[in-house]
C-alpha cells in the first residue's frame, strides 16, 4: 500500500500543487473540502492520530508515505522539508 500511496503522490503532483502544511490541511479537512491527505513516515504519532480521526470523521483519503518529509520536499520540488500534503 505504501508504494501505491508514492504512485498516487506522483501523480496527484503531475494534475495539480499540492497544499502544504499541518493547519492548512487540517482546515480543508474540517471544512469538506480536501479529498486526499498525505503524510511523511517521520510525521510526529499525534499529527498522524489527529489526521487519521478527522479524515475518518470528514470521509477523506489518508495516505501514509514510506518516505521521510525531505524526501517529499524534494518530490514537491520545495527546498524544505514536508510533512503533510493535502488536495482539495
Amino acid at each position: 500500500m505504501n508504494q501505491d500511496s508514492l504512485s498516487l503522490l506522483k501523480e496527484d503532483l503531475k494534475k495539480k500543487a499540492p497544499i502544504i502544511g499541518l493547519n492548512t490541511a487540517l482546515k480543508s479537512v474540517k471544512n469538506g473540502k480536501a479529498t486526499r491527505i498525505y503524510v511523511s513516515k517521520n510525521c510526529p504519532d499525534k499529527v498522524k492520530e489527529d489526521l487519521k480521526r478527522y479524515t475518518s470523521l470528514f470521509k477523506t483519503e489518508y495516505y501514509e508515505l514510506n518516505i521521510n518529509s525531505e524526501e517529499v520536499g524534494t518530490l514537491c520540488k520545495k527546498l524544505f522539508p514536508i510533512a503533510v500534503l493535502s488536495y482539495e
